[in-house]
């Protein structure tokens, strides 16, 4: 039997450039058409697209609009590997990232998020690797609608995520920071409510393979942005922004969306003068020129330029005009900081 435990040697990566259940839905409506399956509608459309039928055949028609628009995928993608591990990023929709996680001594892999079973398939197929899990960060559409299809293809595979949220063939029900094993990989799953309910991410524990640990975000947490709470209050996702961020700033940080020029052009209106994002904002710019991705990057860099982790940071508190009141718990403030963040955020057109 091959020990999981294996020597440190050079790492290839791309170039980088729990609070309380919530409250209730606060929608505000997208701001550019086609970027998010939660047209403006409001509440009553989330509430469909969540819960009926309608919702898996507005998915469909997603699936089917981008297999012909990007036949490919949306971004040219690069696989990020350290000894004993491949992580391969598939361009799935028109901005969404599945990720095909491998242990290369095993050929045992897991998928996070398959949104598209034929995209996740062939991948599969041409890596000749056996998929033994899907880690599903939520319940939309856009990130579970594999699920089925590639549990059909696959009968020993098993589909993990949280109770809480209604995760499509779900076999195997998470708690928070409970660990799952895929060959010699081992991935603990985190509970981070705030975009639904039962958001989860999961942490692909980097250490035996002398790497760095690796953050499958889902919809908490993109580069330089983060998701919009569909589900839950400021205070609930600022508890698990902080959640995420204790991982440790080597962390890398594998989003659900390719969101960063969008996100970082936003952020430069709010610090004009910073120059990680300015930096940070010309390499996603040349990378997306060329249609390649911009991940990962990692939680150290986040912290320097993306505005949903410096609401702690007085230039931030400026440019939004807000002050802590007096008597005000810190906490309090920052998520009232985040709460304006995600308001502009929301109302922001590219």
């Amino acid at each position: 039997r091959q020990s999981c435990h294996r020597p440190a040697e050079p790492q290839s990566v791309p170039e980088p450039g729990r609070g309380g259940l919530p409250e209730g839905v606060e929608y505000i409506p997208t701001r550019k058409k086609g970027k998010n399956p939660m047209k403006p509608v409001g509440v009553a459309w989330y509430s469909l697209y969540t819960r009926t039928r309608l919702g898996y055949l507005f998915y469909q028609r997603q699936v089917r609009k981008a297999r012909e628009q990007y036949p490919h995928g949306h971004s040219v993608s690069q696989p990020c590997c350290f000894p004993g591990v491949k992580i391969l990023p598939i361009p799935v929709l028109s901005n969404n990232y599945s990720y095909l996680v491998i242990d290369t001594s095993s050929g045992r892999a897991a998928a996070i998020d398959p949104s598209d079973p034929l995209a996740v398939q062939a991948a599969i197929e041409k890596e000749g690797v056996m998929l033994e899990a899907i880690f599903c960060t939520h319940k939309h559409w856009d990130h579970s609608g594999g699920n089925a299809e590639l549990c059909q293809q696959h009968g020993s595979c098993k589909v993990y995520g949280s109770a809480l949220d209604s995760i499509p063939d779900l076999t195997n029900p998470l708690t928070d920071r409970e660990k799952v094993s895929v060959g010699c990989l081992t991935f603990q799953a985190l509970a981070t409510p705030g975009h639904t309910v039962g958001h989860m991410v999961y942490v692909l524990d980097g250490e035996p393979f002398g790497g760095p640990p690796c953050l499958f975000s889902g919809d908490l947490l993109f580069l330089s942005g983060c998701g919009r709470l569909f589900e839950g209050s400021a205070e609930t996702m600022l508890a698990s922004l902080d959640l995420a961020m204790g991982l440790g700033e080597d962390t890398l940080l594998w989003p659900g969306h390719e969101y960063a020029l969008e996100c970082l052009t936003f952020a430069s209106l709010l610090e004009l003068d910073n120059p990680a994002l300015d930096q940070k904002w010309r390499w996603a710019m040349q990378q997306r020129q060329e249609k390649r991705i911009t991940c990962p990057s990692t939680l150290g860099e986040e912290q320097t330029y993306n505005p949903f982790l410096r609401t702690h940071r007085p230039e931030l508190h400026a440019a939004l005009g807000l002050r802590q009141g007096v008597g005000e718990h810190l906490n309090a403030f920052r998520a009232r900081v985040l709460k304006e963040v995600r308001r502009r955020k929301d109302l922001y057109k590219a």
